[in-house]
């Protein structure tokens, strides 16, 4: 495991990043004291297919009834929480 301080991680961020995914763990440290540390994101093994999520939008929107809401009025309630 690598350590960086967090002016040089700031200054280098891009690379550090293209090394985590690689595989590499790095600890940023302020003043010599362990701060943070970088590692690579796991895969998700439940990722779900781009058709998956629009078959599921689809059944959704069968569900939904007319009449009820509309489109706009939902997202006008999104914006609202």
């Amino acid at each position: 495991m690598r350590s960086i301080g967090a002016f040089e991680a700031k200054t280098h961020l891009s690379e550090l990043l293209d090394q985590v995914s690689k595989g590499e763990q790095i600890t940023i440290t302020r003043h010599g004291i362990p701060a943070a540390m970088l590692v690579p994101v796991e895969e998700t093994k439940n990722r779900r297919t781009h058709q998956e999520i629009v078959e599921d939008m689809r059944r959704l929107r069968k569900q939904l009834r007319p009449g009820k809401i509309s489109i706009r009025e939902m997202v006008e309630q999104g914006r609202r929480f």
